[in-house]
């Protein structure tokens, strides 16, 4: 009987570890791809403003120099629109590299 609760359970959690693990957005090594064409403008490993804000620690900081707090959303709005010197990417980057791209600035 233990055996067979033990096997279920085992069975439950590792097949909801792939469920989690299959809701995760991004790569983030295809996103320091992606990034590369950012880096003409923004810094990955400081806070130091090159053209556009340095990028390190983004999604930990209050608020972005728009001054809306640092979520995917709002990240993703900026990637797509642009704004304040910044092009718009929404047609030149896949909902994919977009995806790609906001998992490695979590990692900044």
């Amino acid at each position: 009987m233990t055996r067979v609760f033990l096997a279920a359970f085992l069975t439950f959690a590792l097949g909801s570890l792939v469920a989690f693990a299959g809701d995760k957005k991004g790569d983030p090594e295809k996103g320091k791809e992606v990034f590369q064409q950012c880096s003409v403008c923004h810094n990955a490993d400081s806070e130091e403003k090159k053209m556009g804000p340095g990028l390190k620690g983004l999604f930990a900081r209050e608020k972005m120099t728009n001054g809306k707090k640092p979520t995917e959303a709002n990240v993703r709005e900026k990637v797509d629109e642009g704004g304040n010197g910044m092009p718009a990417y929404k047609e030149m980057l896949s909902e994919e590299e977009k995806d790609d791209l906001i998992a490695y600035l979590k990692t900044l």
